[in-house]
């Protein structure tokens, strides 16, 4: 058999090399010095999980997100005295130092809480509106148009954001009546998704009836099952030009929020839909709130859209790797390396793009360490205790000792400050 030909003939077919689809180009919106949609890099947003009246840990949670990398934050915004701790909570940050532009997240009475408080219409970067609790029956359409025209008064965009559990009740109503005249073509949860595009649409057209362009309008559709979020989200990209919010609701707690909102979202970003994300994961009780910003970061990096800190390569460790101590290297330099990020930023540009390799043993580890920047081979079981280590894909030197994971860690430090420095 000419193995030669065979290769040739079972070689990847193109269309399987074209990676993902290029980005949807959206309308581009500015939060408050942010630009959403446009073609600009993916926005990674958050929310806090204070009581917003609560100024002192609405603050210090704000400043955690945001060095975290969140580049947005929404705040709650329920009743008079979280929209009277608004302005207090920017001016707070603004004394700090930080500048990230809040998001007011308005149900049933925003329209009135704006109205009463225009300080904190005006200090909110961003107001989002639920069209299925705005207002209901004669009410919807009058107080949804409250908030748009306040608005509109202090130059605010909004996202008009549909969510399953709270669905605009009268037109899931009426679309699930026609569907069934027409001989129920449709199941009932392929009506729940029409409806869900559909108010986030039909909003958006009164949002433009009433003077509101669509710089100022970003839509999303949230669901909490993965197969629902992609199909909503592919119709409304098809059926709209506005800037998308992704984000998969109730995702839940730990590795299965954070599988769900991967998968789902992966899906989305790889066929060019979306333009700011937020994983929406429930903490463990007493748990860090920033997880989530640290999800959507790794999401974002790992399927090649943007780089926010160094990569640390790591094998997943077999029989071959009894030792625990390339696993606790990978661990330290990891935590390090996001540790030092915020000054790394600034003393070092382009510092998040370097990749480091920490691996277990001689199967991969020499080949591993060669793609990054800087890489290190530990020993595994039975092998000659020493540790070589390539910089630049070439051997630089080899390790040995009891202080291995010091001088690894002193190597990388000293890379990025050749590398990434000023001199």
């Amino acid at each position: 058999m000419n193995m030669g030909n065979h290769a040739m003939d079972t070689m990847i077919k193109p269309q399987y090399l074209a990676g993902a689809l290029p980005r949807k180009i959206t309308t581009g919106v500015s939060v408050g010095g942010v630009t959403v949609g446009g073609g600009a890099p993916i926005v990674v947003q958050s929310m806090t999980n204070t009581d917003t009246a609560d100024i002192d840990a609405t603050v210090a949670q704000v400043a955690a997100l945001h060095t975290a990398g969140s580049e947005l934050v929404r705040i709650t915004v329920d009743r008079d005295e979280a929209a009277a701790a608004v302005p207090r909570i920017r001016d707070r940050l603004a004394r700090l130092g930080i500048d990230v532009p809040l998001i007011g997240d308005f149900h049933y009475i925003g329209h009135k809480l704006l109205a009463d408080h225009p300080d904190c219409a005006e200090a909110l970067a961003k107001y989002r509106i639920n069209p299925g609790n705005v207002g209901f029956k004669e009410k919807k359409d009058r107080q949804f148009g409250q908030i748009i025209e306040m608005a509109l008064k202090h130059d605010k965009p909004v996202r008009i954001g549909v969510n399953w559990g709270s669905l605009d009740q009268a037109l899931l109503t009426e679309l699930m009546d026609r569907n069934q005249d027409e001989g129920s073509p449709l199941t009932a949860i392929e009506v729940t998704r029409e409806a869900m595009v559909q108010s986030a649409l039909l909003s958006a057209n009164l949002a433009n009836e009433l003077g509101m362009d669509n710089d100022k309008i970003i839509l999303s559709v949230k669901v909490s099952q993965v197969q629902d979020l992609v199909a909503v989200y592919c119709a409304l990209a098809e059926r709209s030009n506005h800037a998308l919010h992704l984000g998969l609701t109730e995702a839940g707690m730990g590795t299965k929020g954070i599988v769900a909102s991967s998968a789902a979202m992966g899906i989305l970003l790889q066929q060019g839909i979306g333009d700011t994300v937020r994983i929406s994961l429930t903490p463990e009780p007493g748990g860090d709130r920033t997880r989530e910003v640290q999800v959507a970061q790794e999401l974002l990096q790992t399927m090649g859209f943007r780089s926010f800190l160094p990569i640390v390569a790591a094998c997943p460790g077999c029989g071959r790797t009894t030792s625990t101590v390339f696993q606790e290297l990978a661990s330290d330099i990891q935590n390090q390396i996001r540790r030092d990020m915020p000054e790394w930023k600034k003393k070092y540009p382009g510092v998040e793009e370097l990749k480091v390799a920490v691996m277990g043993c001689i199967v991969n580890g020499p080949g591993e360490s060669k793609h990054a920047d800087i890489g290190i081979s530990l020993p595994g079981t039975g092998e000659t205790p020493a540790a070589p280590v390539f910089i630049d894909g070439k051997k630089a030197r080899t390790l040995r000792g009891d202080n291995i994971a010091e001088e690894f860690q002193r190597l990388v430090h000293e890379y990025v400050e050749q590398r990434y420095g000023e001199g």
